[in-house]
């Protein structure tokens, strides 16, 4: 089978969630002797870092990118609200990623077009021109919802009805595109729901992350260390942590002053890298997310806003962390609570989980003995690409759902 697959950003090196994501659907397909080839935009904030791109993968790939100027521009964002238009996808459509699509579909024979997020899909039109290939959207989340509950956290006035307004313009975009496709593969079975209750009548199904599982193993940690990992430059990430260590670090500190907490990720803010903290420690990014990861004891997610499913969830899981999370953290993950990870969506449960964790050693050591089995279970690369194969083939052969 012969796949293109249109990202959103780069996908490799995978240095976040999404392009993890987006590299265990290219990996497992390539592993399983099908043809893929890589078309990606890129950007100032996501740019081709040519020296870290593995060579194997470029040659695999014949991967490709496009520059497309994703920057804020105020006057373009007003002139989208006022039209009604949703400047998250607007900001995508661009003549050169375009010209370089026509030229590939042009020159190539593909069974299935694989689409990474919504913010492609002004090219669908393009893909129809120019190829009788199936068209698959890989939703990496309910994009809209994101913005929902960002609007409803926020505190300021005119910032919280602005989040409104583009949330709203992404809503009726997304759910007005959805039957665009010849199918949609979710990242969670709640997001393909939500999309067949807002009108989807296109093959859906729902394919969570996965992950390859020589990966996983349980590691040597310190006791008493929390820790977190994630891009800051996604808005929720940022909010999340800044919660935590307002609302509960200074509980926690107290009540826990030997507990170490520890921050790492791409884009770290310059306030959060400056930060005198009794206890914390800001890294900014790592140069192995694995390795940050494994001398921890205990991963925090405590997200307020999101949609899709938390990647660095499952790898800290993979790894046998003991993850506690807020319910919106772990939405998508087919956890079991108390089991193989742990719920907290208030200061005092957070400390009561952290608590309980440092002071039984060996009721924590079980929670991340669980979770490997989770995943072992649940999130196999290779069970769930075949798992896409199959999904592609129905797409082909017009099979009803």
């Amino acid at each position: 089978m012969k796949i293109l697959q249109l990202c959103n950003k780069p996908p490799y090196p995978p240095v976040d969630g999404g392009t993890m994501a987006m590299n265990s659907v290219t990996k497992g397909l390539l592993s399983n002797g099908h043809d893929v080839k890589v078309l990606s935009v890129c950007s100032k904030k996501h740019p081709v870092i040519l020296d870290r791109i593995d060579p194997e993968y470029k040659a695999r790939t014949k991967f490709e990118a496009v520059e497309i100027d994703l920057s804020i521009h105020p006057l373009d964002a007003a002139v989208a609200m006022l039209c009604g238009e949703s400047y998250h996808v607007k900001r995508y459509i661009d003549k050169n990623f375009e010209k370089k699509l026509t030229e590939i579909l042009d020159s190539e024979e593909f069974d299935i077009v694989h689409i990474e997020s919504v913010f492609l899909t002004p090219y669908v039109a393009t893909i129809r021109r120019h190829s009788d290939a199936c068209v698959v959207l890989r939703a990496h989340n309910v994009e809209y919802n994101i913005w929902q509950q960002m609007s409803k956290e926020c505190c300021h006035g005119l910032k919280r009805w602005y989040l409104k307004k583009l949330a709203l313009a992404l809503r009726v975009y997304e759910t007005e595109h959805l039957n665009d496709y010849d199918g949609i593969v979710c990242i969670t079975d709640e997001d393909a729901e939500i999309f067949k209750k807002s009108g989807c009548r296109k093959p859906i199904t729902g394919i969570p992350f996965g992950i390859t599982l020589k990966e996983t193993e349980q590691t040597v940690e310190t006791p008493g260390t929390l820790f977190h990992i994630g891009s800051m430059d996604w808005m929720p990430n940022d909010r999340s942590i800044r919660w935590f260590l307002k609302e509960v670090w200074p509980l926690l500190h107290e009540e826990l002053p030997a507990i170490k907490l520890y921050l790492a990720g791409r884009k770290m803010p310059d306030d959060l890298m400056d930060m005198k903290l009794d206890g914390v420690t800001v890294l900014g990014e790592v140069d192995d997310a694995t390795q940050f990861m494994a001398g921890k004891q205990i991963n925090i997610v405590p997200l307020l806003a999101g949609s899709g499913i938390r990647i660095k969830i499952i790898e800290a899981m993979a790894l046998g962390k003991t993850v506690i999370s807020t319910h919106v953290g772990a939405a998508g993950i087919r956890y079991t609570d108390g089991k193989n990870l742990l719920i907290a969506d208030t200061p005092q449960e957070f400390i009561s989980h952290i608590r309980r964790c440092t002071e039984d050693e060996e009721y924590c050591k079980n929670i991340g003995k669980n979770a490997i089995e989770l995943i072992k279970k649940e999130y196999d690369n290779n069970i769930l690409t075949q798992r896409f194969i199959d999904f592609y083939n129905k797409i082909q052969k017009k099979e009803l759902f």
